[in-house]
């Protein structure tokens, strides 16, 4: 995979939407083919999501699960956050053409550009497992500061090497990306980055059935603030 960079005082390399940049022009179309799509489509059927209601989709990429949310809820704002420029107009475009509106925004996911408490769901596709370990927690951490008290992550992402069946899926299951990306360690992850309730709700394959996935739901309960708020 190659990196870009963002400019600016701090320059700092991301992984493109589709890994290489060349790729980007195909990266919905494989989406399509190979069930990510339709996995993301599960991911929003098991979040309660209510008019009104403030969604932020992090490594939004080409804004796929940000668009199918505003079809599908028209009434609740929705933002979608990549690092990457030519995903983002991508989305953009792409949105146009749906006739939907839900806002894009370029930055990192270890580093949100929003205040406390903003959102009322957080979700994350395919995202988790390109992040290096101190930037998974980062992001976690992250995630929890931004959501609103009893808000939900919904966290969608392919398995570690663990859950790999037949020599294809142990193959693909190999990959240093998802070493450590482990059920138990996300789990883990989470609990240490302050959320609650943490819960894998279930589990699916894509990419014809060799890549397996799990998905996770948690919650900010930010008890410290709700004990203060009785005092």
């Amino acid at each position: 995979m190659n990196g870009s960079a963002i400019g600016g005082k701090h320059q700092r390399s991301y992984i493109p939407a589709a890994g290489y940049n060349w790729l980007l022009p195909l990266f919905d179309l494989f989406s399509e083919l190979t069930g990510t799509d339709e996995a993301r489509s599960v991911l929003l059927q098991q979040a309660e999501l209510r008019p009104g209601q403030q969604i932020l989709d992090i490594g939004c990429g080409t804004g796929s699960l940000a668009i199918l949310l505003k079809q599908r809820h028209p009434e609740i704002e929705a933002v979608g956050l990549d690092p990457d420029p030519k995903a983002l107009a991508r989305a953009s475009r792409k949105a146009q053409r749906a006739a939907v509106s839900p806002h894009f925004d370029r930055g990192f996911s270890d580093a949100l550009p929003y205040p406390a408490d903003s959102f009322d769901h957080v979700f994350s596709s395919f995202m988790f497992h390109h992040l290096q370990s101190n930037e998974k927690e980062e992001t976690l951490r992250e995630i929890r500061r931004v959501l609103k008290p009893g808000g939900s992550l919904h966290l969608l992402d392919f398995r570690g090497p663990e859950s790999a069946t037949g020599s294809l899926s142990l193959w693909l299951h190999s990959h240093h990306n998802l070493k450590g990306n482990s059920e138990e360690r996300i789990l883990r992850l989470m609990a240490k980055a302050g959320l609650a309730d943490l819960r894998t709700v279930g589990y699916g394959t894509v990419l014809f059935g060799f890549g397996h996935v799990a998905y996770y739901q948690a919650s900010a309960l930010k008890l410290a603030r709700a004990k203060t708020n009785r005092l």
